[in-house]
């Protein structure tokens, strides 16, 4: 599996808050397991964690840990 990397525009806007992602700390995220496909800018990790919380990104993606059974 290959991805293209390119620099964003100058006014790339922030997927969560919409601001300029490079007047922050920007951050790039992909979907690796549905064939790489376009990039997803936010400005901060702020904005990437309120986003992944807001669109339950977390939910069921995590093995479930109980002391009995010693972890994933």
């Amino acid at each position: 599996m290959s991805t293209t990397v390119s620099t964003p525009d100058a006014d790339e806007p922030c997927a969560y808050c919409g601001s300029h992602i490079f007047d922050h700390d920007p951050i790039c995220v992909r979907d690796c397991e549905d064939d790489c496909g376009s990039p997803t800018y936010f400005c901060n990790h702020a904005c990437l964690a309120a986003y992944i919380d807001e669109h339950g990104l977390t939910t069921g993606d995590a093995c479930a840990w109980t002391p009995a059974d010693g972890g994933c």
